[in-house]
């Protein structure tokens, strides 16, 4: 059995001194090929490389510190909207068959109008037939009025006929009636009911003469109410 053993050592002593000078060799190679290319010329550089694809969205930052308050700002001014209706036409026509009032003072016709609004302005007009007749010069007026009295915004509205030679007689061949118009705007009227009136009168300092009014024709007020 000994012997045996002995054999074996015998046997495996040659094979691992075999090895090992193997191991020692090929260490040896490789230090050498180290040795003899580190000691070449390094080469020219590549060319540069593509740009690689963009990165994902960090994380959101954490929010800042609130700012300070700002400074007391002045006081406001208070301003009040003001809403309007729009205008509406609004106007009326009162209209007479052959008149023929032969009165030289009073009120000849009247008209009742709705006034919508008291910021607004009134446009009247009479149409008709008128005459004058007298011995000596006359006068006579054909005006409006508005509840009775005259306009005062801005002034009366009115229209006159004048004659300086008369005829003889009242009944004489100077007898022309002509349609005639006596028109104007009158503001200042307040809003609700108004009634216009036409009426005939005297001029100032002028005797009156024969007057009359829409004679053998259709006389006619107009009213229509207008924005200023």
């Amino acid at each position: 059995m000994a012997a045996v053993l002995l054999l074996c050592v015998w046997i495996s002593v040659p094979f691992c001194l075999c090895e090992k000078a193997k191991e020692r060799s090929a260490r040896q190679r490789d230090a050498e090929f180290t040795e003899k290319y580190n000691s070449c010329m390094q080469g020219p550089p590549g060319m540069q490389g593509r740009d690689g694809n963009p990165g994902i969205n960090g994380i959101p930052g954490t929010p800042g510190i609130p700012g300070r308050d700002g400074m007391k700002g002045e006081k406001g001014e208070c301003v009040t909207e003001r809403f309007e209706e729009p205008w509406r036409s609004n106007f009326k026509q009162c209209a007479w068959s052959s008149l023929n009032y032969g009165i030289d003072l009073g009120k000849v016709a009247e008209c009742t109008f709705t006034k919508l609004r008291s910021d607004s302005a009134l446009r009247v007009l009479f149409s008709g037939s008128l005459r004058l007749k007298c011995k000596a010069a006359c006068c006579q007026r054909w005006y409006f009025t508005f509840n009775g009295a005259e306009c005062t915004g801005p002034l009366p509205i009115e229209s006159i006929i004048y004659l300086d030679q008369g005829s003889p007689e009242l009944n004489s061949s100077i007898n022309i009636h002509r349609t005639s118009t006596v028109e104007g705007l009158c503001e200042g009227i307040t809003a609700g009911l108004v009634d216009v009136g036409i009426w005939v009168g005297t001029c100032a300092d002028y005797p009156r003469g024969d007057a009359s009014t829409g004679w053998n024709s259709v006389s006619r007020v107009i009213i229509e109410e207008l924005p200023k």
